[in-house]
């Protein structure tokens, strides 16, 4: 019988976790958030604006699905998945210590014949070199002992569910044995399922998918800039570039998030690390384009307030659309933010707007909170507008 743990009840860990109840495998959750796990073993879902999700965990929770903050309680498991964060520091270096910790952890509670999946997106060779080790370490298994697998998630906040059941996703073991063992195991309630050679390309696959968006995303804003300076409509253009062999993707502030703005630096570093500094020149130049938009749109806003009879400032800026995408309540490096803020320091009256946060949050945030109608100058960070109100 297989017996899961799910470690990481968070936007990802959650919503697999209770596909999983819902093919009628047991699952035990495991997160450090008691109050999270006092929910769901209530029937109540944490993550509301989670699309099916209310239903799935109202009908699991405290049942096949039981959360939990304790190891131990998942010990009888054979199956363990984890979707823990990695974040990365002010010079763009992963912190593992999130990781570590966890993978200690089941280390402990971990058996002859288990399975162990990271889904995490990661640098690549993370499960086959600090992974492994630190399981081992713990463990006092060797690998064979145990089987060490990596499937990237690949959701979209919103619309998790329909993704696990639809969309296609892969998994590579650390060794072969590893890899079939655990492509068996998660063919119970994957369906769209692909096995790949390795946990490295697997690790390389979600990594890429992420650097072709800020590859396109940093064209587009490139584009969109040099359209401007020739007056040509950038957006008709485009309608007429793309087709079945040209996909121009839209401009934007920057790329906010989790993943995208993340996911490329951990090629950057790694080729850093080697000495092989041009292999990655694109990449690091997309990240420089797409995170310096916040200076193009804020010289643009200001050649905007010139236009009006007023002092600087006193002239009201309202920046609309924080959140990194419309519906997904998350700020993790929100270009608008980053907007509003910089506009701030340099003296202007900046504030904002967005439909997802109320005024205490946005002061919570250390931003100045303004309604759209309220200001001379609105920047709509979605349509990518600077418009002079009435």
């Amino acid at each position: 019988m297989v017996l899961v743990s799910v470690v990481g009840l968070g936007k990802a860990g959650l919503p697999l976790a209770a596909v999983i109840a819902d093919s009628g495998l047991k699952v035990v959750g495991v997160d450090v958030d008691e109050k999270r796990c006092e929910m769901i073993n209530r029937g109540v879902n944490p993550i509301p604006e989670e699309m099916g999700l209310d239903e799935l965990i109202k009908k699991h929770g405290g049942k096949n699905l039981i959360a939990t903050s304790r190891y131990t309680d998942a010990k009888h498991c054979n199956l363990f998945i984890v979707i823990v964060p990695l974040f990365i520091d002010a010079a763009h270096n992963p912190d593992f210590s999130i990781m570590e910790s966890t993978f200690r952890s089941i280390g402990k509670v971990l058996k002859r014949g288990d399975v162990v999946v990271l889904e995490t997106t990661v640098p690549p060779l993370t499960t086959e070199n600090l992974v492994r080790n630190w399981l081992e370490e713990e463990s006092g298994l060797k690998l064979g002992e145990f089987y060490l697998a990596y499937s990237p998630e690949r959701i979209m906040t919103g619309y998790s569910i329909s993704r696990l059941r639809e969309f296609p996703k892969i998994i590579g073991g650390v060794d072969k044995e590893s890899g079939e063992i655990a492509y068996k195991l998660y063919k119970k309630f994957i369906p769209n399922l692909h096995l790949v050679p390795d946990a490295r390309t697997a690790e390389f696959i979600k990594i890429i998918e992420g650097c072709y968006r800020d590859v396109n995303v940093a064209l587009a804003n490139e584009l969109f800039k040099i359209a401007e300076e020739i007056s040509v409509d950038f957006y008709e253009a485009r309608n007429y570039a793309n087709h079945e062999y040209c996909h121009i993707h839209l401009p934007s502030t920057g790329v906010g998030g989790h993943c995208i703005p993340v996911y490329p630096w951990f090629l950057i570093k790694e080729m850093e690390c080697r000495g092989k500094y041009g292999n990655a020149r694109l990449l690091r130049t997309a990240r420089e384009i797409n995170d310096e938009m916040v200076y193009y749109w804020a010289e643009k806003i200001v050649l905007e307030c010139m236009k009006i009879e007023k002092p600087l400032a006193d002239i009201k800026i309202c920046v609309t659309g924080l959140t990194f995408r419309e519906g997904v309540k998350e700020l993790y490096h929100s270009r608008g933010l980053a907007l509003v803020k910089y506009l701030s320091e340099k003296g202007l009256n900046a504030g904002a707007y967005d439909e997802m946060l109320s005024d205490e949050e946005l002061k919570e945030l250390g931003v100045l909170p303004m309604k759209p109608d309220e200001a001379d100058i609105v920047f709509d960070s979605f349509e990518l507008n600077v418009g002079l109100t009435d």
